[in-house]
């Protein structure tokens, strides 16, 4: 029974035959990148032993975010440790981990070029794996920032969350992954740590500090009320915010419209009806944990909430990179989305229907039972999706996931 569980077919021949003609292109515009971390990946491929698979380096080093969290639920469930800085040896942590898995995440695909291993299935996974981890990260950036249980900490998880999911789309319209002057797995991941650190040395109450107590007299002086009374940890997701709209979305989006220019596509047709699925997701996924009916929040469920639909955003993300890979359509669904969807209603039909608004149609105990059972449903469907999808790609490749069997040489 378990066996036929995962031998659904999700692919067609002609998908699979497209791998045929994957050839990898990447850009990375980053100066950090290309003159300093390059040289420290370069160094730190050798310690892996030539007999580890590429894919087993990128699951490797999701783990050490897996950890992180399971650490953030245990010590620091309520995201805000402002009252008592008990745990800063959790934030260096947090530093250790994202650094271990920026350098894992780098180093796959070195290890793939030096062991002669390469292929679509490497690109696939670790595209993947980079998608689930936007949950984690968001989670542990909270904590960091001592953000707790907040619209903030929404917020920074929606910005974390669309970011990605553009870069993903202009691959797949472009064939290319770009990376900026500054884009997120570098200088990004920098500026996570370095947050981590700050909060280790001075406790997360730090961020709680105005933005008056940081810079000198004279430069308060001539900032707006508003912005010398804000709390650094939004200054710096107003930082983030600013180059999202600004920068990062523009770039993406003036991309995509040049190659639907190129293509004779329209434009604005393509990206309504291509971004209609996390369109639905963001706004299902807001207006559920920000209904005042929902208990999320309040209850400290958030991180729950965060982990289950970073599952569902997983799978979004992933099956575009393997649309990109098979040369398939733009995927338009996911059968994840209909618990979000349910979520979101529930939680908000008594702002539509005044008479239900003293008896809300779910109980808060019924809301966190209905999470759980979400989240059990993410992770089984995605797993055998994932497994599917995997052995698909292994047997026509005729390659192993997670092992390589036989040394390839390289010339």
């Amino acid at each position: 029974m378990l066996d036929s569980f995962f031998k659904r077919d999700f692919l067609t021949h002609k998908q699979l035959n497209a791998l045929r003609l994957y050839k990898y292109k990447a850009m990375d515009r980053s100066f950090i990148s290309n003159y300093i971390l390059k040289h420290y990946w370069n160094w730190c491929v050798q310690f892996f032993p030539m007999s580890m698979a590429p894919n087993l380096i990128t699951l490797t080093g999701l783990f050490f975010m897996v950890f992180n969290v399971l650490v953030t639920i245990l010590f620091v469930p309520d995201l805000n440790d402002t009252t008592t800085d008990n745990h800063r040896w959790v934030y260096f942590s947090y530093a250790a981990g994202l650094w271990l898995y920026s350098t894992f995440d780098n180093v796959d695909g070195k290890q793939a070029r030096r062991t002669g291993t390469s292929s679509p299935l490497g690109e696939l996974f670790d595209h993947g794996c980079d998608a689930i981890n936007c949950s984690f990260a968001a989670i542990l950036e909270a904590s960091a920032l001592g953000l707790g249980h907040s619209k903030a900490s929404v917020i920074l998880y929606g910005m974390a969350m669309l970011g990605f999911y553009l870069s993903t789309a202009e691959e797949y319209h472009t064939g290319i992954l770009y990376l900026g002057y500054v884009n997120a797995p570098t200088e990004g991941v920098l500026l996570s740590c370095v947050v981590f650190v700050i909060s280790g040395m001075y406790g997360p109450s730090v961020w709680k500090l105005p933005l008056k107590e940081w810079v000198k007299r004279r430069m308060a002086s001539a900032l707006p009320q508003i912005v010398a009374e804000m709390p650094l940890s939004h200054v710096m997701l107003s930082i983030v915010g600013f180059l999202f709209l600004f920068t990062h979305a523009p770039a993406c989006l003036y991309a995509m419209y040049k190659v639907c220019k190129k293509k004779g596509e329209p434009f604005l047709r393509t990206m309504l009806v291509q971004n209609l699925p996390i369109a639905t997701y963001i706004t299902a996924f807001y207006f559920w944990i920000m209904s005042p009916y929902s208990i999320l929040l309040s209850h400290h469920h958030y991180i729950l909430f965060a982990i289950t639909t970073g599952i569902v955003f997983g799978r979004m993300a992933t099956k575009i990179i393997l649309a990109h890979l098979t040369q398939s359509d733009f995927p338009k669904f996911t059968v994840l989305l209909i618990p979000l969807i349910i979520g979101a209603l529930l939680t908000n039909i008594p702002l539509f229907i005044p008479s239900l608004s003293n008896r809300p149609l779910i109980t808060p105990k019924f809301e966190y039972l209905f999470l759980c059972g979400y989240f059990l449903f993410a992770v089984v469907a995605y797993v055998q999706w994932a497994v599917v999808v995997i052995h698909s790609f292994c047997k026509f490749l005729g390659i192993r996931c997670l092992t390589i069997p036989s040394l390839k040489k390289v010339d």
